[in-house]
């Protein structure tokens, strides 16, 4: 399965975390997706239920979203509630969410050249839809290095406050920001 790009039909997804902030996406922003960095197995069928509603997505980002196992069992658990796609900063559930059938995205941080070559070598070896990077602000030579070895969509995120910001993430390759800045929410070039 690729990472479909009806996703990220505009150049940011909104990254929300708290209920005033989805509340306000569903609602203000246009964007096909959204990045929940909230919540927990209480709350998370009613969310996926009003972004249904919304005909928007939910990028569930597993590691924060809290009373879910972070394992196999967990990702079953996930999709039987009906979340399509998740996001990690743990490889090893990068496979695990793929043979249950939902897109990944990869989160990595890179903080110096190591950072990248250990990255690269993860994105190789556990086969994500996609990758999302931080911060957002990487040099333009780093997305490049990862879009040519891994062959994904690259994302950015992370520390991505102005227009500026996001324009220059998307002029160094990333395909799409996330960020929890209402007001970039409904950017547009």
């Amino acid at each position: 399965m690729s990472f479909p790009e009806s996703l990220y039909a505009g150049p940011v997804i909104p990254a929300v975390r708290n209920i005033e902030d989805f509340n306000w996406a569903l609602s203000e922003s246009t964007a096909p997706s959204l990045f929940l960095l909230f919540g927990d197995i209480n709350l998370l069928p009613k969310l996926l239920s009003r972004a249904e509603q919304h005909q928007r997505r939910l990028l569930v980002h597993i590691d924060l979203l809290e009373g879910v196992g972070k394992d196999r069992a967990g990702i079953k658990y996930l999709a039987r509630q009906g979340v399509t796609a998740l996001v990690t900063t743990k490889p090893h559930l990068v496979k695990m969410a793929r043979e249950e059938g939902l897109l990944v995205m990869q989160r990595l941080f890179l903080i110096d050249s190591e950072a990248l070559r250990t990255g690269i070598k993860l994105l190789r070896e556990h086969k994500p839809d996609a990758v999302e990077i931080l911060p957002a602000a990487v040099p333009r030579a780093a997305i490049q290095e990862i879009v040519r070895a891994a062959a994904i969509p690259v994302f950015a995120g992370g520390l991505v406050t102005t227009r500026e910001d996001v324009l220059q993430a998307l002029k160094a390759g990333a395909c799409a920001v996330s960020t929890s800045k209402r007001e970039l929410w409904s950017l547009r070039f």
